[in-house]
């Protein structure tokens, strides 16, 4: 018997969102994601507390989903204080370069204001805000086998000199009283 639990892929990520039909409409008619699910409860069913709400589910190519909570106050969620916008984000692969320069001229097309494309050597990327606040990443993978290679041999020593750094780097500071 494995000790390791049995993940096979993601099933959907939930974000709150402002207004189930502004967040529908970005998400199926402007990323092409069809809506595929609505579940529409009184009672939140894993804790049993009383909160009305819809929960939307847009399903992308792979089958996995990205899935959404209105609760019926017109209120997104807020970003975290204490992070850069930058950090939280959900990226999302298509299947090539053409693909993502159709996606940014599509995007822009409908008004959305697009950073990138952003080369990060492995991936091509762009980036853009959907009406929630949440940012999104669109990435495509640009082959570079060999290259993707030694970083899989190096991931945990590269893990180890980064912890190494800053922990040194939080030392410093904690002695300067910063």
């Amino acid at each position: 018997m494995s000790t390791m639990v049995p993940i096979n892929g993601l099933h959907h990520f939930a974000y709150r969102c402002r207004d189930a039909e502004e967040t529908r409409h970005f998400y199926e008619d402007i990323l092409n994601l069809p809506l595929v699910h609505i579940v529409r409860a009184e009672t939140v069913p894993s804790t049993g507390e009383f909160c009305p709400f819809v929960h939307l589910f847009f399903q992308m190519r792979d089958g996995s989903h990205i899935a959404f909570f209105d609760l019926g106050d017109n209120v997104k969620a807020e970003p975290s204080a204490n992070t850069p916008a930058w950090v939280n984000h959900l990226a999302l692969a298509v299947g090539s370069l053409d693909e993502l320069h159709d996606a940014k001229a599509r995007l822009e097309a409908a008004g959305i204001p697009i950073l990138g494309v952003t080369d990060h050597h492995f991936i091509h990327s762009i980036y853009f805000f959907d009406p929630n606040g949440i940012r999104l990443e669109l990435t495509t993978d640009i082959g570079l086998t060999e290259y993707k290679s030694e970083k899989l041999r190096s991931a945990h020593d590269e893990l180890a000199a980064w912890t190494q750094e800053k922990q040194e780097r939080l030392r410093q500071a904690a002695a300067s009283g910063a």
